[in-house]
């Protein structure tokens, strides 16, 4: 009777443990983003995959590599960097109303380039980094390859190249690193910012391009978006979900909007086992993508 009675209260103490979303049917997870990964910051593996190991341009989720390589340089983010004439030509879509000459903190540098992904900021960044511009597209190879993510190439620190590419399971392991610096999730997650410059003295005023952030509710720690016509729009998030910390990777979707709604579905599929539904214009886009990819490289599309 004892040994009965331990069985049954340790079998009672494991259906205890197991959590509610594990228990939960879920129907099969519709997203309007072609390449996707979810997984839990302090888990391994996958909670879903979606082409996930596809390498894929990646666009201005570049900057969080960025952030990563700024950080881990030690150099003060106290120190005033100036806004050098580009060495390399700019890309068309290169935009900035950053002047040049003047100069900012390093630390507000990093802060715009991550939460209102500003190009000339990021550019800025690298040209000061120790060793120069060439070092640090080094330094985001080398902390790639040390973080395991086998099939990410850097050619540039804003994105702005459809050669900077990676895969949304490579991301994941990105997004946790970045995770691990208070300064990367405060700047990442500002909602508006003022930088005041000088030299000449001025002001500008930036805004998060990822709309998540502005809602308590979904408590988001990292957050980087991007964009290239290569890419799509594309999100990745830390955020909590019932009191874990969850990392979602969205590449290449339609809409602007289209990663926050993913980002939505995944939360309900998680919770809820819900799979949710996408457009019709957002399904044949991924048809379209899925077939260029195919026709380039023989990849295959999958779902796990």
């Amino acid at each position: 009777m004892i040994r009965t009675a331990i069985v049954l209260s340790l079998t009672v103490l494991c259906l205890m443990s197991v959590s509610p979303a594990m228990a939960i049917e879920r129907s099969e997870l519709q997203l309007a983003s072609v390449n996707a990964a979810v997984a839990y910051a302090d888990g391994d593996g996958l909670v879903y995959g979606k082409n996930a190991d596809r390498r894929v341009p990646i666009a201005s989720i570049t900057k969080l590599m960025t952030a990563l390589v700024v950080m881990e340089s030690g150099e003060p983010l106290t120190e005033w960097l100036d806004f050098r004439e580009r060495h390399i030509p700019a890309p068309a879509n290169a935009y900035t109303r950053i002047r040049v000459s003047s100069e900012l903190r390093r630390s507000d540098v990093l802060r715009i380039a991550l939460m209102s992904s500003e190009n000339f900021a990021a550019h800025t960044l690298a040209r000061h980094h120790p060793g120069g511009y060439d070092a640090f597209i080094e330094a985001m190879n080398s902390k790639a390859g040390e973080l395991g993510m086998r099939k990410t190439t850097f050619v540039d620190p804003t994105g702005l190249s459809i050669d900077n590419r990676s895969t949304a399971a490579d991301l994941v392991r990105l997004v946790r690193a970045a995770s691990q610096y208070p300064q990367i999730r405060e700047y990442s997650t500002t909602r508006y910012f003022t930088a005041q410059f000088r030299q000449p003295r001025y002001r500008l005023a930036f805004g998060n391009t990822n709309v998540l952030v502005h809602r308590e509710s979904w408590g988001v720690g990292v957050s980087k978006t991007g964009y290239l016509s290569d890419a799509g729009r594309c999100l990745v998030m830390l955020f909590e979900l019932d009191g874990k910390p969850l990392v979602t990777v969205l590449l290449d979707s339609l809409g602007t909007r289209s990663p926050m709604g993913d980002a939505g579905r995944i939360k309900r599929w998680l919770t809820t086992g819900a799979g949710g539904s996408v457009a019709a214009a957002a399904r044949a886009y991924e048809r379209k993508k899925n077939a260029a990819y195919a026709a380039s490289d023989g990849a295959s599309v999958s779902v796990n």
